[in-house]
This record gives C-alpha cells, structure tokens and sequence, in this order.
C-alpha cells in the first residue's frame, strides 16, 4: 500500500458516498441530537451532522489517530497525502539510496 492506493482508495470512496446519506440513531444519539438541535437551532439537522463529520476529522488529525490509520494501513501521514509525496520522495532518499556502510559516505565528495 502507499500513497497512489490511498489516493485511489479516497476517490472511490468518496463516489460511493453519494450526495446523501441515511443514518439510522440509537437512542443515545438520538437524545443528543435533539439537544444540539435545541440548543443552536440549525437550518437543519443536516447541518449539526455536517459539522460533526468536521469536527471528528479535525479532531482526529490534530491528535494523530488519522496519521496513525493511514500509516498502519497504507504507510503514509495525512500531510504527505497532501502534499502528494512521501517524506522519502521529499527528500531525496528515494532518489540517492543509501548503500553499504554509512561512514563511506564521508569519502565521497
């Protein structure tokens, strides 16, 4: 797995999404709900759960649980991701692979 699987594994994901979903409540979550409902008074309960996917992936990214899931599935960290490259494509260790022992490396020029 790496950042190209990743990539391809996002955008089918995200055609399968669709625009909408159908979400089926326990009771617990049901009782919150109404009370987000009640207290900030949204346009609709689509958007207090908008906001709670938001506020999950934010969460999730500023504490590492995100890097730690992409790593342990796919080797790679949200920001390289983003940026499309993985920490060894940026920089430059894919491209002049250290061989052999390291203290040679001194003798080179």
């Amino acid at each position: 797995m790496g950042l190209d699987s990743l990539s391809d594994d996002i955008s089918e994901e995200y055609s399968a999404l669709g625009e909408e979903q159908s979400v089926s409540l326990d009771r617990e979550t049901r009782n919150e709900l109404a009370m987000l409902e009640t207290a900030m008074e949204p346009d609709s309960t689509d958007e207090l759960v908008r906001r709670a996917v938001h506020m999950l992936f934010q969460t999730t990214v500023e504490t590492g649980t995100l890097d730690f899931h992409l790593r342990s599935g796919y080797d790679v960290t949200y920001d390289e991701y983003l940026s499309g490259m993985t920490f060894d494509e940026m920089t430059g260790t894919t491209q002049f692979p250290q061989t052999g022992d390291p203290d040679d490396r001194r003798y080179q020029f």
